[in-house]
């Protein structure tokens, strides 16, 4: 029940440098609604965006963009 959640939201490379931080913003917003109807307190959960800054892969092809569209969580 103390602990908190950041949930960031990442995007692939395609689109702009700010569309991509619009969509990790939705992306972890859309998370944090999910979790805040499921009952847990939003003023435990807290979003950033981090667009397409932080791929977990980079290569050219839709597999590697598919697994860089996430919602990642960090318990703090």
């Amino acid at each position: 029940p103390s602990a908190t959640v950041t949930i960031e939201g990442h995007a692939d490379e395609r689109g702009t440098n700010e569309y991509n931080l619009a969509l990790g913003d939705r992306r972890a917003d859309s998370a944090k609604t999910f979790l805040v109807d499921l009952g847990i307190a939003a003023s435990r959960l807290t979003t950033n965006s981090y667009g397409e800054e932080r791929p977990l892969c980079t290569q050219q092809n839709e597999e590697c963009w598919s697994q860089n569209r996430r919602g990642q969580f960090v318990v703090n």
